[in-house]
């Protein structure tokens, strides 16, 4: 069999079945969304949340070029003719939803910002109702409820009394608008140009970064510009990196397989790696709940992701 001039190669079989499993793939936005959470709280008055949001994508551009520039040339054309779905997604799930996050990490806790996450696949299930009218099945009803339940007793150390004592913050309103916006730049993601994942990754970063740059200038003339220090090219190579290049490849990958329902189910897996993270790197211990917990999670997400049985 032959192919078109046109078409991207097939990669290698077992790259492929990397790249289609989607049990494989929600390993890792958990992941890297839960460092991320841990450095904008880490830096919070050190870092400037603009200057971060600008940092972090041009830098997210960058390290992708290389990579997508061989599929750019074809899927330029595509994306040109899409410039409103483009910007539409640029904007939600790039440029606004990563600052605003960034701005609300200055004003309030860790623990509000990751129990806050926790309500994104229930904001998605609005958001792809709202948009297309879709409805929630019973499955994934199911799994989002356990998965929720197992962040729930993770942030909350098994104790629901712990849920009350939450103080919200100024903070809190933009990581809610944050979530708001991403959970619609989930919902939309079907609506994306039919090009290579890298060749949409890069330019995404790239025009969230110029959608960021008029923001970054005014913030820098206010007087807070971005320091170069040790502690801030760590947060940008991270943030750049992991949260933004690896994390977004592997999570608009798991919309395609999924859809957008399950998709957002990936945000129950940060309170997970957040304490195995702080179990390794902390030195924290280990309790009931935590294995409750996850074991909860585990279940929804395994629930969620496996494939039905052939008729």
């Amino acid at each position: 069999m032959t192919t078109s001039p046109n078409e991207p190669a097939a990669p290698p079989a077992g790259r492929r079945a990397l790249i289609d499993e989607p049990r494989f793939l929600v390993v890792l936005p958990g992941l890297f969304w839960a460092g991320n959470s841990i450095v904008a709280r880490s830096i919070a008055g050190d870092i400037p949340p603009i200057g971060l949001a600008f940092w972090r994508w041009a830098v997210a551009a960058l390290l992708v070029l290389p990579f997508a520039w061989p599929h750019l040339r074809r899927d330029l054309p595509a994306m040109r003719r899409n410039w409103p779905i483009m910007l539409v997604l640029t904007a939600l799930g790039v440029a606004i939803y990563n600052t605003f996050l960034y701005i609300g990490a200055q004003t309030t806790t860790a623990l509000n910002l990751v129990m806050l996450q926790t309500t994104m696949p229930l904001v998605v299930f609005v958001a792809s109702f709202l948009v297309f009218g879709q409805q929630v099945t019973r499955v994934q009803a199911c799994a989002i409820a356990i998965s929720l339940l197992g962040a729930v007793t993770l942030i909350s150390h098994g104790d629901p009394a712990v849920l009350t004592e939450l103080q919200f913050k100024r903070g809190d309103l933009w990581m809610l608008a944050a979530i708001v916006c991403y959970a619609f730049y989930t919902a939309l993601l079907r609506l994306r140009p039919q090009v290579h994942g890298l060749s949409f990754a890069c330019a995404t970063f790239a025009l969230g970064a110029l959608f960021l740059l008029p923001f970054y200038v005014a913030e820098t003339m206010l007087g807070r510009p971005m320091p170069v220090t040790t502690t801030s090219v760590l947060a940008i190579a991270y943030v750049a990196l992991f949260a933004s290049v690896l994390a977004y490849l592997a999570f608009n990958r798991i919309v395609e397989l999924l859809g957008a329902n399950t998709a957002g189910m990936v945000v129950h897996l940060v309170p997970v790696f957040g304490t195995i993270l702080a179990v390794l790197l902390l030195g924290e211990s280990l309790h009931l709940y935590h294995g409750v917990g996850i074991a909860l999670i585990a279940t929804g997400i395994w629930l969620a992701t496996r494939k039905p049985a052939p008729a």
